[in-house]
């Protein structure tokens, strides 16, 4: 049975949980209080120490600095724990979290970032005790027991309001951008406490929302703020309704995943020409496709700090030749490139180079096998290999801003992630392309012809069959150029093939066909007399 310790204008009480009840509601009436754990045992604290060193050290560093020696390989850095400073809390903003709040963060981990959760690795005791010995590194900080925030029940705020009070009031889009992007005017300035860069949360990317996406989570954040950050607290400046409101209009934000666990992409027939402008109206016809990218991570130098995560994918074809819309979120349009040095040859991870003002391109491309394979057999994913090499369609920001290119889409042939990439030739230059980026988001198109000039070398499109399809993407202000890049694995592109007229006049006979026979049954049911009993008919109106 656990035990609490009970602080009460000066006097002290210590009581079991059940039995110890009673006493507690009487003393809540005497003053102001605070209900803590009783302190950690010495023992308890050097248990939490050696689960430390084993577990978190790596990146928080032996003194709790955030220096590890994976620290400069990571965005964001590990948490410096001897500032006391932390993001997720049910306290008022500068004040310490509750061993709750530590409990959760630990449990679940913190979403966007490399802090794992330890739900599942470490028993409760464990992660208590390792809680025990972090407070050590700020034992002042945790001197005088937290009080929790008051939050209250969720409330239904209005969505038009918080809109309201995101561009107006709180003017939330001088940093989140004006569709929550993450690219406002101040995104590039903003550092936090420890003055390393910082960007703004992509509010539109529910999945990397830090501390939960329900409105309530959403509203403690406004309430809290998040310590350490540029992100403050509301709770000076907002009433408690307009926070409400806000956290409303926020979570409304938070784009849902189209497509599911379908693997497919499906491109729709059309009977008009495709359209290179990415805004056409045209391209709302195709079904989109959401396709999650991670980081290189398999050949030196790996990349595990990608931008892009997600691309939407749209495609349509004609007779003549398919096209393929792709979107994007990137806070930064990048379309001036010069050349970068790679980190060195025996560095296996890319460090992350906080203070670094890159100047490379956005990029994108598209992969596809120069043969379409029978059944699963394919191509190595990333790049292909030697003996099932795959073409690239290398889409490049800063040729789209240049006039005199006549597409900014380089078409490439690769057989292998450690071999180099091949133009084509001038011939096999076909694939048109064009982009567009506003409000943090790219949008572009590429299209090519559906037939190819050397079925030896090129794709050639075939409507109705299983072509496997992969994506890359580079973000210039990530640092991001060659192996430095997000991918996809394989999915797969079904150019859908005409239905047979034979199918339309099937259903139409069998429409007809059950018609006549209700008709046919309706006659002969009021030709035929009705039995009322064994003896008993019902002789027709007029007999």
């Amino acid at each position: 049975m656990s035990r609490w310790r009970l602080e009460t204008q000066g006097f002290k009480f210590t009581f079991s949980r059940v039995s110890g009840l009673v006493s507690l509601v009487c003393l809540l009436s005497v003053g102001e209080t605070a209900l803590t754990q009783e302190k950690p045992t010495p023992e308890a604290i050097a248990k939490g120490k050696a689960i430390y060193v084993k577990w978190c050290s790596f990146c928080h560093g032996l003194e709790g600095k955030g220096n590890g020696p994976a620290a400069d390989y990571l965005n964001p850095r590990p948490r410096d724990f001897t500032i006391g400073s932390y993001k997720l809390r049910t306290t008022n903003s500068g004040e310490a979290p509750t061993d709750e709040d530590l409990f959760q963060t630990i449990s679940r981990g913190i979403t966007g970032t490399a802090m794992q959760g330890f739900e599942g690795v470490l028993t409760e005791e464990e992660r208590r005790q390792v809680i025990a010995f972090i407070k050590t590194f700020t034992p002042d900080r945790f001197e005088v027991p937290p009080e929790r925030v008051e939050i209250g029940s969720e409330k239904s705020g209005s969505i038009e309001k918080g809109k309201e009070v995101y561009h107006q009031k709180a003017k939330c889009w001088e940093c989140h951008g004006k569709e929550g992007r993450g690219d406002g005017p101040g995104a590039a300035n903003l550092k936090d406490d420890w003055d390393f860069p910082l960007f703004p949360a992509n509010l539109t990317k529910g999945w990397r929302y830090k501390g939960g996406t329900s409105v309530r989570d959403i509203f403690t954040r406004f309430t809290t703020g998040m310590d350490g950050t540029p992100m403050p607290t509301f709770t000076d400046t907002l009433r408690e309704e307009d926070r409400w409101n806000l956290a409303a209009y926020v979570r409304s934000l938070i784009k849902e995943e189209k497509g599911g666990a379908d693997v497919v992409v499906h491109a729709k027939r059309i009977d008009q020409e495709l359209s290179l402008d990415p805004n056409d109206p045209l391209w709302q016809e195709a079904k989109p496709r959401d396709i999650p990218l991670s980081g290189q991570v398999i050949v030196a130098p790996r990349w595990q700090n990608p931008s892009v995560d997600q691309i939407t994918v749209r495609s349509l074809f004609n007779d003549k030749a398919i096209g393929f819309l792709l979107e994007w979120d990137d806070r930064f349009k990048d379309t001036v490139h010069k050349e970068e040095p790679l980190p060195p040859a025996k560095d296996t991870y890319a460090k992350v180079l906080p203070e670094k003002k890159w100047t490379l391109r956005d990029a994108v491309a598209i992969q596809f096998p120069v043969k379409i394979p029978g059944g699963l057999e394919r191509p190595y994913f990333f790049l292909g290999e030697p003996s099932k090499p795959v073409v690239l369609w290398h889409w490049k920001a800063d040729g789209n801003e240049d006039p005199k290119r006549r597409t900014p889409v380089e078409v490439l042939r690769a057989t292998g992630p450690k071999n180099p990439l091949t133009p084509f030739l001038d011939e096999g230059q076909v694939v048109m392309g064009k982009g567009m980026w506003k409000n943090g988001r790219w949008k572009v198109v590429m299209m090519r012809p559906l037939a190819a000039k050397d079925k030896e070398k090129d794709i050639a499109f075939e409507v109705g069959r299983l072509i496997p399809i992969a994506f890359y993407a580079w973000d210039g202000s990530n640092g991001e150029q060659e192996l430095l890049m997000s991918l996809s694995s394989w999915f797969y592109l079904i150019p859908e093939a005409p239905t047979p007229p034979a199918v339309y006049l099937y259903a139409f006979l069998a429409i007809l066909g059950g018609f006549c026979a209700e008709l046919l049954l309706v006659r002969w049911a009021r030709s035929c007399p009705i039995a009322l009993g064994p003896e008993s008919v019902v002789e027709p109106a007029g007999a």
